[in-house]
């Protein structure tokens, strides 16, 4: 993906996360596939697959992690597996979990590693993806039709700090901060959300 002066985001909630993961493994249930074990893809996967191992009652829960998006949108060259499954999952039938869909190249970079190791059957599900994808998920909690960066909870310190950084000029204050990440991405972050931001991201601005 291009970067852009204006890139717009879509901060997702907790709540939106657990009532996706819900449809998720609602839609998997009324399938009537019933998965030995569920991958997370690593590292964004990790909660939803928690949610959908105790909706679905499935206790085996592995990871793989595939690079392709670094913080803050950078997209790195090519999608690859980097940390291979721990266990093996040969005759086993396979629910994966992502967060996101996009170009689809998590998961064209997932689906033959994964069919080296055997599995009787692989199965995708995503809570986001973005029309034009490359590589439909199986299930898919909801369809982005408008491009959006999609911002979960557990990436926030990660992707908005990686947006201040790349803002030129920088910011200088906390209030400059705030306006230009609503102005730019759209963002409303809460106080303690933005306090997080610059702590654990090392990003010192002026007093306002």
């Amino acid at each position: 993906m291009t970067r852009r002066e204006s890139l717009p985001v879509r901060a997702i909630t907790l709540e939106e996360v657990v009532a996706g993961a819900d449809r998720l493994a609602r839609m998997v249930r009324s399938s009537g596939y019933r998965p030995d074990t569920v991958i997370a893809v690593a590292r964004g996967g990790f909660m939803p697959a928690r949610y959908v191992c105790d909706f679905l009652g499935v206790s085996r829960l592995m990871s793989v992690k595939v690079q392709h998006y670094a913080a803050g949108a950078h997209a790195v060259t090519q999608a690859r597996v980097t940390v291979p499954l721990g266990a093996a999952i040969e005759g086993e039938h396979v629910l994966v979990v992502d967060d996101v869909n996009d170009s689809g190249k998590t998961l064209q970079a997932l689906r033959p590693y994964l069919d080296d190791l055997r599995p009787a059957s692989v199965r995708t599900v995503v809570l986001h993806e973005k029309q034009g994808t490359a590589c439909p998920a199986d299930f898919v909690a909801e369809s982005i039709r408008e491009w959006r960066w999609i911002l979960y909870p557990w990436a926030v310190v990660e992707d908005v700090g990686q947006f201040l950084c790349d803002m030129q000029p920088s910011p200088r204050t906390r209030e400059e901060a705030v306006s230009r990440l609503h102005a730019e991405h759209g963002l409303q972050l809460k106080e303690a959300e933005l306090d997080r931001v610059l702590f654990f991201g090392g990003i010192r601005l002026d007093q306002d």
